[in-house]
């Protein structure tokens, strides 16, 4: 399961569709070169984004089934 300490371009990687998720909370993580070494933690804080609420939209839209690597 991903946590904050997920790489966002992990979660793009698996899970195409999180972009519309990261969108909506302010991200534009599909096309910033940032994503491909921040954490979803460190993307929040940068976007002033509650990292929480963003962790749970990405889980729901990714389904319970995803495991991280790590």
């Amino acid at each position: 399961m991903i946590d904050k300490r997920t790489a966002i371009r992990e979660v793009l990687a698996q899970c195409p569709q999180t972009a519309r998720v990261f969108e909506e909370f302010g991200l534009g993580c599909a096309g910033c070169e940032a994503a491909l070494f921040e954490t979803i933690e460190q993307g929040a804080q940068v976007h002033g984004v509650d990292v929480d609420s963003l962790v749970e939209g990405l889980r729901r839209t990714m389904g319970e089934g995803w495991k991280s690597d790590r």
